[in-house]
């Protein structure tokens, strides 16, 4: 069985304080951070005893994780093994990048985010030259305000053309949102509308709670990270007896991670290997 996990532990802390971003801001005390890393190894261990399966793993924390060195190890570790297809997580990219050639570029993948807040564009890129020295598959997206347009412009004229550069839509500005700024977003990413809407969903089949679940710290098991029933646990002997197709609870589906798991949009055609990691396998 290959099994696609969204792993979101413990971790609720960042290192920037953007103030559209839903990610909790405050610092978490040492015992909190220790629980976190006892959860993520625990997961990471779990994955390895279970060799007769293959995954690919998405970390989406609600946080920045890769500031942390039991991420950067876990990660690195997860890259080698086995039957691990893909494991990418969501950063953005404030880390070092001393621990990076430890990673196996034919597994490891990158989601980055900049923000022309907290960060600048040399620095940024320079992170980005360095993921291109050492063969690591990544995407880069900011989110799509009007403000951020010459940060964007900047990092497109300098960043190489096969590295992806996507626009988070900002959904509750679009109303007001320029027809030449919303022109702009699309040259910059030509799949840019696709995330301008809220998919119908409901009673839709979904791969979620199919071959794609979310986890969290403690290994409870959800169709996916938008609706909150649980469905069992991974630590649970025979975890796999929950995996099955359910239609869609929800009325919408808007965000990236959740809606290229809906069957009848088969955005698996459009990004393949590269969908945790937002990169599209198709030439744009």
């Amino acid at each position: 069985m290959h099994l696609t996990i969204l792993y979101r532990g413990s971790l609720v802390s960042c290192n920037y304080g953007c103030e559209y971003c839903p990610f909790a801001k405050r610092q978490q005390t040492a015992a909190e951070m220790a629980i976190d890393k006892q959860e993520l190894d625990q997961f990471a261990t779990w994955i390895k005893d279970h060799p007769e399966h293959e995954f690919s793993i998405l970390f989406t924390p609600w946080g920045e994780a890769l500031i942390h060195s039991a991420y950067q190890q876990t990660l690195s570790k997860l890259s080698h093994l086995p039957n691990v297809r893909k494991v990418a997580i969501q950063t953005n990219l404030s880390c070092d990048l001393h621990w990076i050639n430890q990673a196996n570029p034919e597994t490891f993948a990158l989601w980055t985010t900049f923000h022309p807040e907290w960060s600048n564009p040399d620095r940024f890129l320079e992170k980005c030259d360095r993921l291109i020295a050492q063969n690591i598959r990544f995407s880069v997206g900011v989110v799509g305000f009007a403000k951020f347009r010459n940060a964007i412009a900047t990092l497109r004229e300098k960043l190489p053309q096969s590295v992806y550069l996507w626009i988070n839509a900002v959904k509750a500005e679009l109303p007001n949102l320029a027809e030449d700024d919303r022109a702009f977003f699309q040259s910059i990413d030509p799949l840019y509308e696709l995330n301008t809407k809220h998919y119908p969903s409901l009673g839709k089949p979904c791969s979620a709670g199919r071959s794609m679940i979310s986890v969290d710290g403690k290994g409870t098991i959800r169709r996916c990270h938008f609706i909150k029933d649980a469905i069992g646990n991974i630590y649970d002997r025979d975890f796999e007896k929950v995996l099955f197709e359910r239609l869609c609870t929800n009325e919408t589906c808007h965000c990236h991670i959740g809606y290229v798991h809906l069957d009848y949009l088969e955005l698996d055609k459009v990004f393949g290997s590269g969908i945790l990691e937002r990169i599209p396998s198709l030439k744009l």
